[in-house]
């Protein structure tokens, strides 16, 4: 489908809550099979890192009193539950999805709207919610960096890399997954997902591909 397909030259990787708390079996509130997926996400942010493209992790933070949690979840803030919040070795971006020439940021600054750099290839986005669009300037940086794809991968396909997929098809972004690569996701879901353009590949086709397009 010509109208739903990739432009990999101009692409970037959507990494989403590749947190301590959700991605690791000791996180205060992991999400299960993310561990799995790890190495499949690290394999991707590799791959785009040696092609210069984008990779920016969209995080959640949740404020200790549950101010800027969904309503859904309030009640857990209010009951002392903590997950992600500020500051806490939860809510860090788990180890191995980092470069290594990657620089400390704030969460401070994430939570007032600032996509920062962390490294030349390498940035992060804070989210209000399930996707990574609402109310951030996700949007608005990739339109001023010509990225008109996403290969969107992350944690927990029922909520957030769904919601953000959704969010980034109405914004006619064109979207490719990795079904190894995203954590609780399911047979219907993908067919879902399909049925609205997204792209489906293997860790090994991408790698072929992206090296294809960079050739050209």
């Amino acid at each position: 489908m010509e109208y739903t397909k990739m432009n990999w030259n101009r692409s970037a990787l959507i990494i989403i809550d590749m947190q301590k708390d959700f991605a690791k079996k000791d996180g205060a509130s992991y999400i299960q099979g993310t561990e799995d997926v790890t190495e499949n996400i690290v394999n991707l942010a590799s791959v785009f890192r040696n092609c210069q493209l984008p990779v920016i992790h969209v995080i959640r933070l949740y404020k200790e009193d549950g101010s800027n949690a969904e309503l859904c979840r309030k009640s857990l803030f209010q009951d002392g539950k903590k997950i992600v919040s500020p500051g806490s070795n939860g809510a860090k971006i788990v180890t191995e999805l980092l470069p290594e020439n990657a620089e400390n940021y704030s969460d401070i600054s994430l939570l007032n709207g600032q996509i920062i750099p962390i490294a030349p290839y390498d940035f992060i986005v804070y989210k209000p919610r399930w996707g990574a669009f609402y109310s951030t300037q996700l949007d608005d940086w990739l339109t001023s960096h010509q990225i008109n794809s996403l290969l969107i991968a992350g944690c927990n396909f029922p909520n957030c890399p769904r919601t953000t997929i959704y969010e980034a098809s109405e914004r006619d972004y064109h979207i490719n997954i990795v079904p190894e690569a995203i954590s609780r996701i399911y047979p219907k879901g993908i067919d879902e997902l399909k049925g609205i353009g997204v792209g489906i590949c293997s860790v090994k086709e991408l790698k072929n591909i992206i090296k294809t397009k960079r050739d050209e």
